[in-house]
């Protein structure tokens, strides 16, 4: 099921969100993407509305649904992302789940979230996997390296201190300002190393 609006597709950013702990790294990038005018659409996976119940108390496809004008399920395989010839400038999988880190690295598209990753390594397009998993194993170690050598770059869900945060939404907004960095979007959402 999809909801859309009626405008053309924008050439912002889609975001992906899977499986992984870290659904509120997510809902704050929406956020703030949102506020900036930025965001092209949200496909969400089953298994992602799952972790957003059990971590946040949060029905997902509400919530989409309510603040996002086009969003799609991972099965969803008529949706425009399903084809390259609608791949938006970016795409941030937040959080990856180590799942979709192994199908991006071995060329598995059965999902709407990998056809799309594909897409953007394929067009050379920018494409941030924010994985979420700890500790890691040298099978999850080389997809990563897989997929970094194929164009992708590898943002693991890992706050820094020396911004010296106070509450949780700090340490979400260190993060989620870090994907911000590598898609060239300005923002002030942490105190950057080196500035009183």
């Amino acid at each position: 099921m999809s909801w859309q609006s009626k405008s053309r597709i924008s050439r912002g950013v889609l975001v992906g969100i899977t499986g992984a702990s870290g659904i509120r790294y997510a809902i704050r990038l929406i956020e703030v993407l949102r506020e900036k005018n930025l965001l092209a659409a949200v496909i969400y996976s089953k298994a992602a509305a799952q972790v957003a119940a059990h971590e946040e108390g949060l029905d997902l496809e509400e919530y989409l649904r309510n603040n996002v004008g086009n969003v799609y399920r991972d099965d969803d395989f008529r949706a425009p992302y399903a084809s390259s010839s609608s791949a938006p400038e970016s795409m941030v999988i937040i959080p990856c789940s180590m799942n979709t880190l192994a199908k991006i690295a071995h060329g598995i598209q059965d999902n709407l979230v990998t056809r799309a990753a594909l897409s953007m390594l394929r067009l050379r397009r920018k494409l941030v996997l924010v994985i979420r998993e700890t500790p890691l194993g040298p099978i999850e170690i080389r997809n990563m390296l897989v997929v970094s050598l194929a164009g992708a770059v590898i943002l693991p869900a890992a706050p820094g201190f020396y911004s010296k945060p106070k509450t949780l939404n700090d340490i979400v907004d260190f993060v989620v300002g870090k994907v911000l960095d590598v898609l060239g979007i300005e923002h002030n959402l942490y105190k950057r190393w080196g500035i009183n």
